[in-house]
């Protein structure tokens, strides 16, 4: 295990050491220490290396991630793990607005509550919140799985396109275009897997599906009021 103090040593620093490991690197543990807050911890990893952060870490922490595992002993501000392409992230905590936007592939878990605009423009991630989410999230929302065990806050999948919401709780609204459907056994076989994937422990038959209505793919003067 390899430990970087951040009282002693800067996130620049730190970063420059985990861009110059390569796929077939032997230093695959990390921790860090004393990250209060800062921003823009692990970003861009392209190795597969494991980095444990004990602490609460700031903006885009984990952003651009590929191939690594990062798990944050605590809270993350805005934009965690923002454009994932591979691997996963984790928080332990609560995490701010946009977590996993632009999300290409990957997972991200967030054990608490994500605030507004959690998986806006998500094009692959799969997303799973233990608590709950705030308002406009999965907002044009391409393809990938957010999976809510909480509560929804308002504006839920606004202009969505091919994604698919589960959410356990109650949702506040729906966004335009976004509709409720049926969840079938496969449904059901998908979400138990996403769940396994993230270690949550929930029933998968007390989920509702959200996704597109698919009406505004394409712009229709006779149906200028739905924009």
């Amino acid at each position: 295990m390899i430990e970087v103090d951040l009282a002693q040593s800067s996130v620049r620093a730190l970063n420059q050491r985990l861009h110059r490991l390569g796929l077939g690197t032997t230093e695959l543990h990390w921790r860090v220490v004393n990250p209060d807050g800062a921003h823009a911890i692990a970003v861009g990893l392209t190795a597969p290396v494991h980095v444990e952060i004990n602490g609460h870490v700031g903006y885009y922490c984990a952003g651009m991630n590929a191939l690594a595992t990062v798990v944050i002993d605590g809270h993350a501000g805005t934009g965690l793990a923002e454009n994932i392409m591979s691997g996963s992230v984790r928080v332990r905590g609560n995490a701010a607005q946009s977590a996993a936007a632009s999300g290409r592939g990957g997972l991200v878990v967030i054990e608490g509550d994500a605030s507004a605009r959690c998986g806006i423009s998500m094009k692959g991630v799969a997303i799973v919140v233990g608590g709950s989410v705030g308002h406009m999230s999965a907002f044009m929302a391409q393809s990938g799985h957010l999976v809510v065990c909480g509560d929804s806050g308002a504006s839920l999948g606004d202009s969505i396109y091919e994604a698919v919401i589960y959410v356990q709780g109650r949702v506040d609204s729906l966004g335009s275009d976004c509709i409720e459907k049926e969840m079938t056994p496969e449904h059901e076989m998908t979400l138990a897997g996403l769940l396994a994937r993230a270690g949550i422990a929930a029933d998968p038959r007390l989920f509702h599906r959200y996704g597109s209505a698919r009406k505004l793919y394409n712009f229709h003067a006779d149906h200028a009021d739905a924009y």
